[in-house]
C-alpha cells in the first residue's frame, strides 16, 4: 500500500496513525499541497479531488478522504467497533471532527504557518471561537472517560487527535482543558506513536 501525504498534515497523520497501530505495511509517498503537487496529473489519476490524503492499495485501487480511509483501514479490527450503534458513535465523531473541529483549529494553524494570520486577521477571531467551542466539547465528553467509544483508543481518537495535539500551532492554549490533556498523553503513551514533526515557521 502506498500513502499519498504530507507528513505535516493532521489529515495525512491520522492514516499514518491507522496503519501503524494496525501494523499495516505501506510506502509513504510525500506529497506537497503547498508547491501544486496535488494539481499534477499523476496525482489527479490517484485523486481526482486534488487533495491529501489518498491510499494506493496493492491492487491498484484508490481511496481519499482521510476518515474515510482510517474507516477502511480499521474495518474488522478492535479500532473500529463491530456493532452497529457502536460503529455509529465513531462515524458520528468523524463526521463532527471534518465539520465542526478541523474548519477551526487546522484552518486557524495552517493560516500562522502560511504567513496567513495577518491577511484574515479579521476572520482569524470566528476560527477562535469555534476552535475553543470544539474544544469545550471534547473536554465534557473526555471527563469521566479515557477514550472516545468504548474502553480502548479506535480511530475516532485517531481522527481527533490529528489537530488537536498541535492546537497550540494554531493559538489555542488547553491549559483549561485537564481532560483532553489527560487523553492526550495516553494516546502519546500507546505503541509505536511518533509525533508529528513541526511544521517550520
Amino acid at each position: 500500500m502506498q500513502i499519498l501525504g504530507d507528513e505535516t498534515s493532521g489529515n495525512c497523520l491520522k492514516v499514518r496513525y491507522t496503519a501503524d497501530h494496525l501494523g499495516r505495511a505501506y510506502d509513504w509517498v510525500q506529497v506537497s499541497a503547498l508547491d501544486g503537487e496535488t494539481r499534477r496529473p499523476e496525482f489527479l489519476a490517484i485523486n481526482p479531488m486534488g487533495q491529501i490524503p489518498a491510499i494506493v492499495l496493492d491492487d491498484g485501487r484508490t481511496l481519499a478522504q482521510s476518515n474515510a480511509i482510517i474507516r477502511y483501514l480499521a474495518a474488522g479490527s478492535a479500532m473500529l467497533p463491530d456493532d452497529a450503534f457502536s460503529g455509529a458513535k465513531v462515524d458520528e465523531w468523524l463526521f463532527w471532527e471534518q465539520y465542526s473541529h478541523e474548519p477551526y483549529i487546522a484552518v486557524a494553524r495552517f493560516w500562522h504557518f502560511a504567513g496567513l494570520a495577518e491577511q484574515n486577521a479579521a476572520r482569524l477571531p470566528a476560527k477562535m471561537e469555534g476552535g475553543y467551542h470544539a474544544l469545550d466539547v471534547m473536554e465534557q465528553h473526555l471527563s469521566g472517560r479515557e477514550f472516545f467509544v468504548g474502553r480502548r483508543y479506535g480511530i475516532a481518537d485517531i481522527a481527533l487527535y490529528a489537530y488537536t495535539h498541535v492546537a497550540h500551532e494554531g493559538g489555542f492554549s488547553l491549559d483549561d482543558f485537564p481532560a483532553i490533556r489527560a487523553w492526550l498523553a495516553r494516546f502519546a503513551a500507546l505503541p509505536g506513536y511518533l509525533p508529528m514533526p513541526h511544521r517550520p515557521e
